[in-house]
């Protein structure tokens, strides 16, 4: 089987995501990445990548919808074949979606919505690929600066990222006998297309986060993806269990 490193990423068409996967090919990291409905812009991905120097292949997943786990296991299987292996290396569970809810406003659905993307489906899928991640691998679950500092609006999906900072440090204690690293990276407001792209598109909140910022500005996904990337190294095999909040020191 080949020695390339393989990555399975979440969420890997647009944004933080998109950036990952471009950062880990740059590395000679093959990707598979997953994409919920944009086929035209994970198309964009497999291209860059390409020409970044690795392979890149996106499957189609809903991370919310653990019915389709076992089907893309058995997809994973075979393309992992065309890719010369049989198991894969690292794992970054960072598809999401946003919520702008408040206490008074946020409903039952908005909750499950969010507690189906973001928590259960990050534990099942895990769940469901650990017996194809390596022994020694890596996973990287992707939190918020909402799990810590707290702002309206923000009521659901702050707590339940809080939630999957606190799984990560259960799986960093259950895979240990594997030698299985978990970490959380927690970005901040990021300037991409998330929660309908208020923070790239709107002059007053882009100003608003900068000036709360100690590095003055917003972040962007290049800010983010080269951390993910060199938190799956080996020379950062001995951190585990740890928050890492990619920020530019926000709110401190």
């Amino acid at each position: 089987m080949s020695n390339v490193k393989i990555a399975i990423i979440t969420g890997g068409s647009r944004g933080i995501g998109r950036n990952t996967v471009l950062c880990l090919a740059s590395r000679g990291v093959h990707t598979i990445f997953t994409y919920n409905t944009n086929r035209a812009e994970a198309d964009k991905v497999v291209t860059l990548a390409a020409d970044a120097g690795a392979q890149a292949i996106a499957l189609q997943l809903d991370t919310g919808d653990t019915r389709m786990f076992a089907g893309f296991v058995e997809q994973l299987r075979a393309v992992l074949v065309d890719l010369g292996a049989d198991r894969f290396d690292y794992l970054v569970n960072n598809a999401g979606t946003s919520s702008s809810a408040g206490l008074e406003a946020i409903t039952e659905a908005d909750m499950d919505a969010l507690y189906s993307v973001h928590f259960k489906g990050v534990l099942f899928l895990t769940q469901a690929l650990l017996p194809l991640l390596n022994d020694g691998g890596r996973i990287v679950n992707i939190s918020s600066g909402l799990a810590r500092v707290a702002m309206p609006g923000r009521v659901g999906y702050g707590p339940i990222k809080a939630a999957v900072e606190a799984l990560t440090r259960y799986m960093a204690v259950e895979l240990g006998s594997r030698r299985i690293t978990a970490n959380v990276v927690a970005p901040g407001a990021i300037a991409t297309d998330f929660s309908g792209g208020i923070v790239r598109d709107n002059p007053q909140v882009n100003k608003m986060v900068a000036d709360h910022t100690a590095l003055g500005r917003v972040g962007t996904p290049e800010d983010v993806g080269p951390v993910i990337a060199t938190l799956l190294s080996d020379e950062f095999g001995w951190v585990n269990a740890q928050r890492i909040e990619v920020a530019g020191g926000i709110q401190i």
